[in-house]
């Protein structure tokens, strides 16, 4: 049985394998170097890569965007008498629409991936392995923002907005209330990467924690503008729906950052270069 396997056509498809992390080690780093022809090729070959998962998770996200997505957000917009459509072919664009964005976030792992490859040939081994161990992470947290941003932030501001006067009829724009959806849904998606970041940021030696606790109230501006760029109204209260987790997961940023970066790939590479001159200038005396 075993040898009828191996000799089947099942048995001769490539086995999965799980990319390793690069390994840090004291030689020096060796770059290709490329033509920009070659550079231009392989960004080619990266996008229709993308394109290719795409394809199959949009004719998902229409399916799915048609009767699930759509009237869950006129459920969850307290509408009275449905989403209101001002042309006739507004519901196929719609449909499409939210296809698009359906497609796009479950192929964002696969999106950044591609783009991290795209650029791993000019990163040290170092910057390669802080990159690769974060990725996990950048899915975990999109997914997280997107979640909160589609079940908590948009039905929460459209419950505050549709409230807000009840002299009149709320049937808002189709399309209005869609993109205010989407806007929050991604916006939180990529905003929730903040503790990625800092990490990142940390861990190369640009930032250390201790000066990210000093930045608190500079971060807090910066948040707050986040905030009114990501949130669709101008409303304080949905504007705090989206500052208040940003604000937790940049304290969470630095305890991340604390723990895990201590010493930064900057600062090492600092010391072996002071090594390295004094052991020349020990030469030379």
């Amino acid at each position: 049985m075993a040898r009828t396997l191996k000799n089947s056509p099942l048995g001769k498809l490539p086995k999965l394998r799980i990319p390793r992390l690069p390994e840090v080690t004291d030689e020096p780093d060796v770059f290709e170097e490329m033509t920009l022809q070659e550079h231009l090729e392989e960004f080619r070959d990266r996008i229709l890569k993308v394109v290719i998962a795409i394809i199959p998770t949009f004719i998902f996200g229409f399916w799915f965007a048609k009767y699930v997505v759509l009237p869950d957000i006129a459920k969850k917009a307290n509408t009275i008498d449905g989403l209101d459509i001002k042309s006739p072919t507004e519901v196929i664009t719609l449909n499409f629409k939210v296809a698009l964005y359906v497609a796009i976030a479950i192929c964002m792992p696969i999106i950044v991936y591609q783009l991290v490859a795209f650029l791993a040939p000019g990163m040290t081994k170092k910057e390669k392995r802080i990159l690769f161990t974060a990725l996990p992470f950048v899915s975990i947290l999109f997914i997280t923002g997107a979640l909160y941003g589609y079940f908590i932030a948009a039905p929460k501001a459209l419950n505050f907005l549709s409230n807000w006067l009840t002299a009149i009829d709320w049937n808002p724009d189709g399309n209005e209330t869609v993109s205010f959806f989407l806007t929050l849904t991604v916006g939180l998606g990529l905003s929730f990467q903040l503790p990625v970041i800092m990490f990142i940021v940390a861990k190369l030696g640009i930032f250390t924690p201790k000066q990210m606790r000093k930045a608190r109230k500079y971060a807090f501006i910066a948040i707050l503008i986040a905030s009114a760029i990501v949130t669709p109204s101008t409303d304080p209260y949905n504007m705090a729906i989206v500052a208040g987790p940003l604000y937790v997961l940049y304290e969470f940023g630095i305890i991340i950052s604390s723990i895990f970066a201590k010493t930064g790939t900057r600062s090492t590479s600092s010391d072996s270069g002071k090594k390295e001159i004094e052991a020349v200038e020990a030469n030379d005396v």
